[in-house]
């Protein structure tokens, strides 16, 4: 088991989400930064798939019962263990006691404490990603109880693993054109292109609002699918960037849909910190 101490800001279990329930209006849900979430499960040796914790700006303090290996991915900060230094993205042996304590976040948005075949959460919809009124809880809270399978065969080698973190810092998003993108008009299209965005305070893991207006002449519309990914432009020229706990359906022109990569990307980005679109073809 590992105990929740403190519970940091917005810390929930996450997998690669829940897929198959849209028509019954199920979000995704899911890791926010699947780069950073597939990293750990690698580094541990893990199914993709496994649970892992994520947290969000302030990290959770962390009470373990059993040996294990854990790792941490994702958002940049400084990681402790008992009050002593660990490495980030390299898997660390943990006993029976042990407190770990993430300190002086300086980059990204959204970390990843992995463990040896995953935490192990009931399973809803086929996923243990915690979304509120889909599973027992939306987070975790203080003296929460998490399960994991005890395992003893972690072991120091020669061997290391270096990651690079430069896509932290990377603003450019790739991204395709959405079922609106050409009822836009030329310089609509140019405006989107060319400019210079940053990430407003109306940020959450349901999406990310930017802070700039461009031009927008587009007529109203009936709700259609969407998902994760999918860039909104609203009727006063704000864009709208839907994430993972997005809702299945929206009212908005459909103008531009983020790649994998580019969501991840995003997920990272802290308010006030700019991006750009970059245009793709199918």
């Amino acid at each position: 088991m590992v105990e929740i101490l403190s519970s940091g800001m917005y810390t929930t279990i996450q997998d690669n989400g829940r897929f198959g329930f849209s028509k019954y209006g199920v979000p995704q849900s899911g890791a926010m930064d699947k780069r950073s979430f597939l990293l750990a499960n690698a580094l541990l040796g893990n199914d993709e798939n496994c649970a892992v914790i994520e947290w969000m700006i302030m990290p959770p303090i962390l009470k373990f019962y059993e040996e294990s290996v854990i790792v941490l991915t994702g958002s940049i900060c400084d990681p402790y263990m008992n009050d002593q230094p660990v490495k980030f993205n390299q898997p660390l042996g943990v006993k029976k006691g042990d407190v770990l304590r993430l300190k002086n976040v300086s980059k990204g948005v959204f970390g990843y404490v992995g463990i040896k075949n995953g935490f192990c959460t009931n399973i809803v919809l086929n996923s243990r990603s915690q979304y509120k009124s889909i599973t027992a809880s939306e987070k975790l809270v203080k003296t929460d109880m998490i399960s994991y399978s005890s395992y003893c065969g972690f072991s120091t080698s020669l061997s290391s693993v270096k990651i690079e973190n430069d896509w932290l810092d990377q603003e450019g998003l790739e991204v395709y054109p959405g079922p609106e993108y050409d009822l836009l008009s030329d310089a609509e299209k140019l405006s989107l292109l060319m400019g210079n965005f940053t990430i407003s305070n109306e940020s959450s893991r349901m999406a990310i609002s930017l802070n700039e207006e461009v031009g927008n002449n587009l007529t109203s519309m009936i709700s259609v699918p969407v998902l994760p990914g999918t860039v909104q432009l609203t009727p006063s020229g704000r864009l709208i960037i839907l994430m993972r706990d997005c809702q299945t359906t929206g009212g908005y022109p459909r103008i531009f849909q983020l790649s994998e990569e580019a969501i991840n990307v995003i997920a990272q980005k802290r308010v006030k910190e700019n991006v750009k679109f970059r245009l793709s073809c199918f």
